[in-house]
C-alpha cells in the first residue's frame, strides 16, 4: 500500500490510473493517503529523514528552496 501511494505521489499518476501490480485499488489507495495526510505521516517521515540525512552531514542548510505550487497565494497587498 504505502508503494503504491508513494508511487501515486512522485510520478504525479491519478489515482485511477494506479497499476493493478501494486494490488490495491485507486480509491484504496487515494482513501490511506488521505488519512496518513491527516495523521500528519508525510511531515513526520520528511523530518525523520532530514534529520538523518542532517546527521550525516550530507544537507547542506546553507540555502533553501520553497516549492510555492504548494503554498495558497494570498489576496491583498503584495
Amino acid at each position: 500500500m504505502f508503494t503504491a501511494v508513494v508511487y501515486a505521489l512522485t510520478s504525479g499518476c491519478a489515482w485511477r490510473h494506479l497499476p493493478p501490480t501494486f494490488g490495491t485499488s485507486p480509491a484504496t489507495g487515494h482513501r490511506r493517503f488521505t488519512v496518513w495526510t491527516e495523521a500528519g505521516l508525510w511531515r513526520r517521515l520528511y523530518r525523520a529523514v532530514l534529520d538523518e540525512l542532517g546527521a550525516r552531514g550530507e544537507v547542506d542548510w546553507t540555502s533553501a528552496i520553497v516549492e510555492a505550487a504548494s503554498v495558497r497565494a494570498k489576496r491583498g497587498d503584495r
